[in-house]
């Protein structure tokens, strides 16, 4: 039992120190910090006895009979005592795109070290050099209310890079504070994607669903068209659950401003949290109700919070496709 205890403090430590924004900020690039969250989650998993699951990365698969034995890594076996042959880039099968949210909204913080579209924007980094390691091959889409930017999905290094720039000049717009009023418009995104896609794909969506409720239906209809065109979906809802959930503001009062719209409105947040938390969690219960009839995950990933969970839906939703 204290060898576990001492496993997990190890876990969570590691997971801490690579993953913490304020540490990650100071490194220079994206493609670095990228490297630094996914291996430090990795590490984390490796040393805790809670994971769940033995996570094969693209070096290595377990083995299976008829395999070649010269392909076997005998340091794997040495570690894990289990059999593994190195795989090698021929047997990538898998074609992700990252659908990633741009609009007004996502910009957004209050409590958090990053805005919305930051953390996105990092975790999208995080998962496309995850999909690199496994040699998925990865493309990118960012969007608000059209699609601003398409890079189609291949599995090389080079393409990788070419990926982090266009990432990177979203940070740089952001530290600028060149910000343009855009609306977010997904429903009509998704439907453009699943008609764009021709391959059948995994479609991850990082968002903030910051669209009016009754974009509602019109947005499961557009999720429901990628699952009918045969593509697999994994969807982030990603907020700043203390403000945006918890309505956990001390001020008596406070002026909040549509970010997209510029309307304001004046709360009172002790008069109101309640019935608005009531309301946000009846809509997000609805939501996630929804995308599990079209066997659409459906996963929150708070600002505040490290990568650690958002990277192990992925990596649960990875190993059901095989």
């Amino acid at each position: 039992m204290l060898k576990e205890i001492q496993f997990f403090a190890e876990y969570v430590l590691t997971s801490v120190m690579i993953l913490d924004p304020q540490i990650l900020s100071k490194l220079s690039s994206l493609e670095l910090r990228a490297k630094k969250i996914v291996e430090g989650f990795i590490s984390g998993l490796h040393r805790s006895p809670y994971h769940g699951f033995s996570v094969e990365f693209a070096e290595h698969r377990p083995y299976n009979p008829g395999d070649d034995f010269k392909h076997v890594d005998w340091k794997a076996y040495a570690k894990k005592e289990r059999f593994y042959v190195k795989q090698y880039e021929e047997e990538t099968n898998l074609r992700c795109y990252v659908l990633l949210d741009t609009s007004t909204s996502m910009h957004f913080k209050h409590f958090g070290e990053w805005s919305k579209l930051r953390y996105g924007i990092h975790f999208a980094a995080s998962l496309m050099y995850l999909m690199h390691r496994q040699r998925d091959a990865s493309g990118v889409v960012l969007f608000n209310e059209k699609v601003e930017s398409f890079v189609p999905a291949k599995g090389t290094y080079a393409h990788l890079r070419q990926i982090y720039v266009e990432l990177e000049k979203l940070i740089r717009r952001e530290e600028k504070k060149e910000i343009e009023k855009k609306t977010t418009a997904s429903a009509r995104v998704l439907h453009e994607m699943a008609e764009r896609l021709d391959h059948r794909s995994l479609i991850v969506v990082i968002t903030d669903l910051f669209e009016n409720a009754e974009e509602h239906e019109a947005l499961i209809s557009a999720l429901k068209h990628l699952r009918h065109r045969k593509h697999e979906v994994l969807l982030f809802n990603v907020l700043e659950r203390r403000s945006e959930r918890e309505l956990d503001f001390q001020e008596n009062r406070v002026v909040f401003e549509d970010m997209e719209t510029g309307a304001e409105i004046e709360v009172l947040p002790a008069q109101v949290r309640e019935d608005y938390k009531k309301k946000v969690a009846d809509y997000t219960h609805t939501f996630k109700m929804a995308c599990s009839e079209f066997e659409i995950d459906f996963e929150e990933i708070d600002t505040e919070s490290q990568f650690d969970q958002a990277l192990l839906t992925y990596l649960n939703k990875r190993r059901r496709l095989g």
